[in-house]
């Protein structure tokens, strides 16, 4: 039994959301986010107030249920409130700057990485050794941050590299430890 699909999810004040039939669209003061979703589960709105029912008890419908009342709940989430990560660099000469729309990421490689601001995603730099992405779709932007995360990942012997805030690196010795 899925006990997260079963909750009901509450409509905050300002926040317009409409189903028609499987597809949801929620609005709101951040943004605009839609998405189709499956078929088989009945979502409906009554007085400021979304739920989420299965049909019966098959597999399939039971793994959907509360992944479904979960990906609502993000989009109302993050069309009121917003969502983001904040990244940590760690190196000597690693540092990450804005330029215009792009995120300049200096990792110890030859050249400086580029990454391309998304619609509906934002870079925000308040130290150069800070990065903290902004945004409304919640997949979105974790999927940005694990891009990020992935130019140079924290290595565990002298722990440099773009690391989630408060992320722990599990640190080894190295050869010359006895």
């Amino acid at each position: 039994m899925s006990r997260i699909g079963l909750r009901p999810i509450e409509v905050p004040e300002g926040v317009d959301v409409k189903i028609d039939n499987n597809k949801v669209s929620v609005k709101g003061p951040k943004g605009e986010l839609s998405r189709t979703l499956n078929g088989n589960l009945t979502i409906s709105l009554e007085d400021k107030t979304i739920t989420v029912e299965r049909p019966n008890d098959d597999k399939e419908n039971r793994s959907l249920h509360g992944t479904t009342r979960s990906l609502i709940f993000n989009m109302i989430e993050g069309v009121s409130k917003g969502f983001q990560k904040e990244l940590e660099i760690i190196g000597v000469g690693y540092r990450a700057q804005k330029q215009g729309n792009k995120l300049v990421v200096s990792a110890g490689y030859s050249h400086p990485v580029e990454i391309e601001q998304e619609d509906n995603i934002e870079f925000d730099v308040p130290k150069n050794t800070e990065i903290i992405v902004k945004g409304i779709d919640k997949e979105r932007v974790g999927a940005v941050a694990a891009n990020i995360r992935a130019i140079r990942p924290p290595e565990p012997y002298k722990g440099k590299g773009i690391r989630y805030k408060g992320e722990y690196v599990r640190r080894k010795e190295g050869k010359t430890a006895k």
